[in-house]
């Protein structure tokens, strides 16, 4: 196999789709995914976040790629997966996309899972709705967690995405969650990447991770979501008290949380050497 194999182009395209409900049953629509993968080994699969594509791993690839067989995705909307309409981009649109990769292109195989802010959030609903395909999840600052108080600001966010360009609205939400390490070059990257991003998948995307009666990202009701994940969960976050909030959710002896400081929400990004090393010395203790 070729370091770069691709999986939902042509001829070989993988069809995808969502899967509303708790059901195993097969989805009854498609939708392409791009994803590249290489190396072997343990099962590896990486999920970005919101507005971004799996470029954001650059950073993490030849090294899961020298020791895993690591798949990296590119989630519907984004990158050069397919683009869905308005209204397809529910945290269970995508869940259903990377249940249907799996079990329909690797046989149903188990991964662990890395996802960074919102693909944090999709590895975690698809641990808990399917622990059977997950050895484990690392979560890079994902969307689980939040406090409560953060709702007004994200409902905030959501009206201003409707109202106004959605790629001024993110470029403007990612400046409150850099850090003075973060380069400005990543940050120039970032807003340029949503400036490319078809409108309404970066209005649909962001809401139902934090608001609304599925919303899991914020409050109690992550808090309670996360006691359902079985498999073993290891977080990494900037914000000590979401940690602390976090800690006594996971039940698994494997999981673990951490703090990491100087480091913006692209954590991986902007200590890439020390997420590497701390990634690859989790997963070898599962």
């Amino acid at each position: 196999m070729t370091r770069r194999s691709l999986i939902g182009l042509g001829s070989s395209a993988i069809a995808l789709a969502a899967m509303p409900g708790l059901t195993h049953a097969a989805p009854p629509s498609a939708i392409a995914l791009f994803a590249t993968e290489a190396g072997r080994g343990r099962n590896v699969m990486l999920l970005h976040g919101w507005t971004a594509d799996s470029h954001d791993w650059s950073w993490q690839l030849p090294m899961l790629e020298s020791r895993y067989r690591t798949i990296a995705v590119d989630l519907r909307g984004h990158g050069r997966s397919e683009v869905a309409g308005p209204g397809c981009y529910q945290p269970a649109d995508y869940v259903a996309d990377i249940e249907t990769l799996i079990t329909r292109r690797f046989g149903g195989e188990r991964f662990v899972l890395i996802g960074h802010s919102m693909g944090g959030q999709i590895a975690a609903r698809l641990a808990a709705r399917r622990p059977d395909l997950v050895d484990g999840v690392i979560s890079v600052d994902g969307s689980l967690g939040f406090s409560a108080e953060l709702t007004p600001l994200f409902e905030k966010v959501v009206l201003d995405l409707r109202s106004g360009d959605p790629a001024t609205v993110a470029s403007r939400l990612f400046t409150a969650f850099y850090d003075p390490a973060t380069p400005p070059a990543l940050q120039r990257w970032h807003a340029r990447r949503a400036q490319g991003m078809p409108v309404h998948v970066v209005r649909d995307s962001f809401g139902p991770l934090f608001l609304g009666a599925d919303q899991v990202g914020l409050g109690p009701r992550s808090e309670r979501f996360i006691e359902t994940i079985d498999v073993p969960v290891y977080h990494l976050c900037r914000d000590p008290a979401q940690a602390e909030r976090m800690r006594p959710h996971l039940s698994h002896p494997k999981s673990r949380v951490e703090e990491w400081r100087n480091a913006g929400h692209w954590i991986m990004q902007d200590r890439p050497d020390a997420v590497n090393g701390a990634m690859v010395a989790w997963i070898d203790r599962l």
